[in-house]
């Protein structure tokens, strides 16, 4: 039977060719499947899974998305969270339709995902799975929803795929929201109803992009489309950005924004809009309701509200801006700018979560180099039979397992821009010897070759360990640590920043713009140590967004572990572990009595027994 369905469908597929089009979902199907016959040379009858990235090629494809994907991430975990119960998986792809992040429905649902591989990684450009939600959408650059046996290959027939393409701050294509279900009792009006939220979500996310793109600029809306019609403008009322849906309707071109248009005499020219426009950012997060900038033939005087009126215009922006009002960080932002284009290694010093990656991609971003690429390695996360593979790279056959036509490595992948190595301190010492070599020679040696290879990087390393001490003890090379410290740059954990207020303030809008702290969760924001500093802040506040009632942040929603893990405070933990210990033992290990006894929740006792690592029995 079921070989008779395939014959049916390819039947039905390649009808279309001679164009009998008879497809029920209408013409953008039909044509899609011509493209697949015609233009790719597809077979609707070939079985096989997609093809999928490694790892390490993942990384290397969104790495030039990682801004996006920040932003969009949290508008992703609310679509997977509306969507999950019905078994959908959520995807963010790029634009050639390669899944960059997933998020899976429960565990029934999950394996039929899993086992046809439709997860991070997976391509599904329509040139080479034919028709299909994400390559198709990606195709046109329309919305679209293909259900089930609308699919070109007959073996993507148990999904539907409803799929909104993405683009960026400056209109141009830069991904897709997927969202595919593996269940046959939703009928395909029920997926068009899924479809319409993944458009509005898909939407909400085009919006945080364009604000965060223009943070320093004026934002207007174009009235008639929902409010998702924005414009950016500076001072002089001179266009500087727009959304696609804006340059759509208002006919706007990147010639007419790069000559600076005037926004009030383009709108008077025929746009059809009101004389007013409604404000929605001027820092880079919404502003709230009852802002409207003033009517379009007056002009304004005053200047609009920065964030912070000391950041100064231009290449070091950005790290102006992580420096914030921090004086430790302003003095070594100036530095930074002093150094200007210099290759001087850099070695940033921090704790776990206080953003050195994030630091090191603005220094990037700040240089001559930024045209070129910013590869990472995290040392502590690769596996030390690994590290030195990705680094070096190797020549075709230099190992068993190598592939088939080798690889270039991280160094020569960086050769013009930046290589950052995370975690420094934690790269084996054999591999210390090769990277001194390469920064001494300005060469590699990949593994099997024969020849050198010439590379020009800039080095950022980052630790959170004492390397100055490692050296001395001689648990890493001491020669290396002053080649890495050209300049070092200490960044404070989150709990010692002058301007943490103002910092748990910026990114609770990033994270949850739609809801207002109670003033009892500000209390315990700033009295909370953070030990996982700034990455810990985005998580909790991220969480907390989601969880809040009527939009307000109350302390129940800050999944906050208790203590904080203050080193400065061994006495305190001591005192609770050992508290903790003796009524468990007083309950014979039972938790639900010790936290009655404790007049603790059970979950909260849960985090304090993993947190301060009480064993089974002590």
């Amino acid at each position: 039977m079921a070989s008779l369905a395939a014959s049916n469908h390819v039947a039905r597929v390649l009808s279309v060719a001679s164009e009998v089009t008879d497809v029920d979902a209408g013409s953008r199907i039909a044509t899609s499947w011509r493209r697949c016959l015609i233009n790719h040379k597809l077979d609707p009858a070939r079985q096989g899974p997609p093809q999928t990235l490694t790892e390490a090629e993942v990384r290397h494809v969104a790495e030039p998305m990682e801004e996006l994907i920040r932003l969009a991430t949290p508008e992703l975990e609310d679509l997977a969270r509306v969507l999950r119960e019905a078994g959908y998986c959520v995807n963010l792809a790029d634009s050639n339709a390669t899944m960059l992040l997933s998020r899976l429905p429960g565990a029934a649902d999950a394996d039929i995902f899993l086992r046809w591989k439709v997860y991070t990684g997976s391509n599904f450009s329509e040139s080479f799975e034919g028709t299909n939600g994400l390559g198709t959408a990606l195709a046109e650059q329309k919305p679209i929803l293909v259900h089930r046996d609308e699919h070109f290959r007959e073996q993507w027939g148990i999904f539907s795929c409803a799929v909104t393409p993405l683009f960026d701050a400056g209109g141009r294509l830069a991904g897709a929201v997927n969202i595919t279900s593996c269940r046959d009792d939703l009928s395909r009006a029920a997926h068009q109803l899924a479809l319409a939220v993944t458009m509005e979500a898909t939407r909400r996310i085009e919006g945080t992009i364009f604000r965060n793109h223009f943070r320093n600029a004026w934002i207007a809306t174009v009235p008639g489309d929902g409010g998702s019609g924005l414009i950016a403008y500076d001072d002089d009322r001179r266009v500087v950005g727009a959304c696609r849906s804006a340059r759509m309707m208002l006919g706007l071109t990147d010639g007419m924004i790069a000559s600076g248009i005037d926004l009030s005499r383009y709108m008077q020219a025929g746009s059809g809009a009101d004389d007013t426009i409604e404000l929605q950012r001027a820092d880079g997060s919404p502003m709230g309701q009852g802002h409207v900038a003033p009517p379009l033939h007056t002009r304004r005087t005053r200047r609009p509200p920065v964030a912070r009126r000391d950041v100064p215009v231009g290449r070091f922006d950005g790290l102006h801006r992580l420096a914030g009002a921090d004086p430790g960080l302003i003095k070594s932002v100036k530095r930074l700018a002093r150094i200007g284009d210099h290759n001087l290694p850099i070695l940033l010093h921090g704790e776990t979560g206080v953003g050195k990656d994030v630091f090191a991609r603005a220094i990037h971003a700040a240089s001559n180099r930024t045209r070129n690429h910013y590869v990472a390695l995290n040392c502590a996360a690769m596996p030390e039979s690994l590290i030195d593979a990705e680094l070096f790279g190797y020549e075709a056959g230099a190992f068993t397992g190598a592939r088939r036509d080798g690889s270039r490595g991280l160094i020569v992948q960086a050769d013009g821009g930046t290589l950052f190595l995370d975690e420094i301190g934690d790269m084996p010492i054999a591999l210390q010897t090769r990277l001194l070599r390469v920064l001494e020679n300005r060469e590699v040696w990949p593994l099997g070759a024969l020849k050198p290879v010439p590379v020009d990087i800039r080095l950022i390393s980052a630790t959170h360990r004492d390397l100055g001490r490692m050296a001395e003890e001689g648990a890493f090379r001491a020669d290396l640590y002053f080649r890495l410290r050209g300049m070092e740059v200490k960044l404070p954990a989150l709990r010692e920043r002058a301007d943490k207020a103002e910092l748990i303030r910026d990114i609770a809008r990033e994270e949850a713009p739609n809801c207002q702290l109670s003033p009892e969760a500000w209390s315990l924001l700033l009295a909370y140590p953070f030990p996982g500093n700034m990455r810990q802040l985005r998580h909790v506040l991220r969480l907390a967004g989601c969880t809040a009632e009527d939009g307000v942040i109350a302390d129940a929603d800050l999944d906050l572990p208790p203590f904080g893990g203050r080193a400065e405070e061994p006495d305190l933990l001591s005192a609770e572990r050992a508290t903790i210990i003796e009524a468990l033992r007083k309950h014979g290990g039972r938790v639900t009595e010790a936290a009655r006894a404790l007049k603790l929740s059970r979950a909260t006792l849960y985090r304090k027994i993993k947190l301060l690592k009480i064993e089974p029995g002590q």
